[in-house]
């Protein structure tokens, strides 16, 4: 008989060692599925992982790809993590990141044709305030109502891409776009644009916005006093309470914080890669970023080399389908599968497998 017995703390060589071990099982399992849609798993996962870096045919565009998908899956994951120590479950991020995209396109849009220095920070600003201002929904809600932060922010992504679907073929629809569905094109207009900073590399003020994320979250982690109080919070609450942690501040405060850099992962993205406000303008970015929060062990530093990990896939997973054929679902499922064996993998590092009955108190 198989039991598991709970650890007195979690075990440290499990911690370190299972996202390499989640990463190991996820190419194992992905291979097999590849193999059963008729692709050589092998080549699936050198195409995967190794072409995209390092071969001569597609590097050369692949590379500045893979920090301008890093950038928004950093981001938001730093902001995800914060809260997640906190046990405050932020699943809508993906809402907040599309209105962050809408209220700062509506803001640089609205000062259309000019090319005036101070837009594209007020758009930044606009940005963070449409990704503060959503993820306040269920925040507040939580704090005033006692309803739960995970299905009310889920819910808000629905109604956030009916915003979006409304912004594209309505009110922020192109006037000289012969009716096609989609904003004017701000990556195009000086004033509006998130240009690349250094040219062939991808760098624009998203990435630069989402590495001083990553350090800034260090900081306040290891060395700031908010940073014991989120620890403490998700490790000991009944003792964070009885240290003077206001648990109502925390959830407006971890909550407003992942909002915000959802909101500015939006803003930088509409401004820069994808340029104008569609249908399609999501990309998964906000769920894939709790894939890296967690691969990341909500450490800063971890999510940054998780999200590049993650933006490899994304590049990959479109070079595979591309040249084996392979179905979008199928990169998706690889993708979730990282999750499902970290998850998986986590259980060990707070339980020992023990074989035989357990003795009788």
């Amino acid at each position: 008989m198989i039991r598991l017995e709970k650890r007195p703390q979690p075990s440290r060589g499990w911690v370190i060692g299972g996202p390499i071990l989640a990463v190991a099982l996820t190419m194992v399992a992905g291979g097999v599925m590849f193999a059963l849609l008729g692709s050589d798993p092998v080549e699936a996962m050198r195409i995967i992982f190794w072409d995209p870096l390092f071969s001569e045919r597609f590097a050369s565009y692949s590379r500045p790809q893979l920090l301008v998908k890093a950038g928004p899956l950093i981001l938001i994951a730093v902001g995800l993590s914060l809260g997640f120590r906190a046990g405050i479950w932020n699943i809508g991020a993906e809402g907040q990141y599309i209105v962050g995209a809408l209220f700062g396109a509506a803001f640089g849009l609205a000062f259309y044709p000019s090319e005036s220095a101070l837009i594209f920070p007020g758009m930044v600003l606009a940005g963070l305030l449409g990704g503060v201002l959503w993820a306040m929904i269920p925040a507040l809600l939580k704090v005033y109502a006692r309803t739960n932060e995970i299905l009310v922010s889920l819910l808000l992504v629905y109604v956030a891409e009916a915003m979006l679907a409304s912004a594209a073929t309505g009110w922020l629809r192109n006037p000289e776009g012969s009716g096609f569905p989609g904003s004017r094109n701000l990556s195009r207009h000086p004033g509006t644009d998130n240009p690349e900073l250094i040219a062939g590399t991808g760098m624009h003020w998203g990435v630069l916005a989402a590495f001083v994320a990553v350090i800034a979250a260090y900081v306040l982690m290891q060395r700031h006093v908010l940073g014991y109080q989120i620890r403490l919070s998700g490790e000991a609450p009944r003792a964070a309470r009885f240290g003077g942690v206001n648990p109502a501040r925390l959830v407006l405060l971890c909550m407003g914080i992942s909002g915000a850099l959802a909101g500015a992962a939006g803003l930088f993205e509409v401004s820069g890669p994808a340029g104008q406000i569609t249908i399609d303008f999501n990309a998964g970015y906000g769920f894939t970023a709790i894939i890296v929060a967690f691969l990341g062990r909500l450490n800063p530093l971890g999510i940054l080399l998780a999200g590049l990990l993650l933006a490899l896939t994304f590049i990959g997973g479109e070079l595979a389908q591309l040249m084996l054929g392979l179905p979008a679902p199928s990169i998706q499922a690889f993708q979730g599968m990282l999750l499902f064996f970290l998850l998986a993998i986590d259980v060990l590092a707070n339980y020992r497998v023990k074989w035989g009955r357990e003795a009788a108190a």
